[in-house]
């Protein structure tokens, strides 16, 4: 057997609504709960599981996530994204605010979460050749 991820823990102050956000944002099947989580299955096997931060004044420190789409996944998650109003940008450091970049000849965007995750979207895993 191989070494893969199976899940990770994913700290946020809802995660009702946290697993809600993504599921929606990205038109996954809605989360379900397991134990103490909200547990939303990615289409590679991999679950990331949401609970509740036992601190509720404390901060969450900031993570980041990256998805792998489609290009029609991609339009779709995007087009969600605008229609939402939300702020997104080309780059991880937020220097390039309403912009998506064309990395490795795909596209890409980065937008955060109700709790300041940092969540990318991309169409090519970076470094793959166009």
């Amino acid at each position: 057997m191989s070494v893969s991820l199976n899940h990770t823990i994913v700290w946020c102050h809802d995660k009702q609504r946290s697993a809600r956000y993504l599921t929606e944002m990205l038109g996954l099947q809605p989360p379900k709960p397991w134990g103490p989580f909200m547990v939303v299955e990615m289409g590679n096997g991999v679950s990331l599981d949401f609970h509740d931060f036992y601190d509720p004044g404390g901060e969450i420190a900031s993570q980041h996530y990256a998805f792998l789409v489609s290009e029609a996944e991609f339009s779709d998650i995007f087009g969600r994204l605008r229609e939402s109003g939300q702020d997104y940008w080309a780059d991880p450091g937020l220097s390039r605010p309403g912009e998506i970049n064309r990395n490795d000849g795909g596209r890409g965007a980065y937008f955060k979460d109700p709790d300041g995750h940092l969540l990318e979207i991309i169409t090519r895993p970076y470094g793959s050749d166009a």
